[in-house]
């Protein structure tokens, strides 16, 4: 089945079209805030940013949410932070239901011989690893000879992790595949996207 045309949306600040999924909207909540609409789904007008922490701060200092919604809106110093912090949540919401629903693993021997045999969706590693940890997960990843094909995912430390999961310190996880991995995958790419100004840009999310 051919794939629909996907959704576009302008960039208030740069005034070009692009794909919604590489956009961030922001709504007016009752009380006149500005606030990232993460999920796009909050009613009202909305503005769409290019999802990154440097045109969300540009925006902020240049006055464009004002501009696009031809009204006054009180706009937080923090937007960007705010927004990092939402797609966080949302990630973390994610892989909380991946596990819920059986599609996430923890625990490095389980994780090693599911990413080994060539079972894993995306490998999740906490992004305070110890280097050696992350190496060891690395070495198992190219024995499965799918290297650059499954997506690793290192958004999160391991205190975000265990939150998210209900489990008290996580290193390593992976997801199987399915539509909550699929979910998981798309939470941590917008999330990779978002952060890529900031963060190094070695292929992981």
């Amino acid at each position: 089945m051919s794939r629909q045309k996907e959704l576009t949306r302008a960039c208030a600040l740069e005034r070009v079209e692009k794909p919604a999924s590489e956009l961030i909207r922001f709504a007016v909540s009752p009380d006149g805030v500005l606030a990232p609409d993460v999920d796009a789904k909050a009613p009202g007008r909305g503005v769409w940013i290019t999802a990154s922490r440097r045109a969300i701060e540009t925006a902020v200092a240049k006055k464009v949410f004002a501009r696009s919604l031809k009204a006054p809106v009180t706009v937080p110093s923090d937007l960007a932070f705010m927004t990092r912090t939402r797609l966080e949540q949302r990630l973390a919401g994610a892989l909380g239901l991946a596990r819920k629903a059986g599609h996430l693993i923890t625990g490095a021997a389980k994780v090693t011989s599911l990413v080994e045999k060539g079972g894993a969706a995306a490998l999740i590693t906490a992004s305070d690893a110890a280097a050696d940890s992350r190496r060891k997960m690395m070495q198992a990843l190219r024995r499965s000879g799918r290297e650059g094909e499954v997506p690793h995912i290192e958004a999160l430390d391991a205190t975000q992790l265990g939150l998210a999961l209900g489990l008290e310190h996580v290193i390593h996880a992976a997801l199987v595949p399915g539509a909550a991995a699929h979910s998981a995958i798309e939470r941590a790419r917008r999330l990779a996207l978002f952060s890529a100004t900031d963060e190094r840009e070695d292929g992981t999310i």
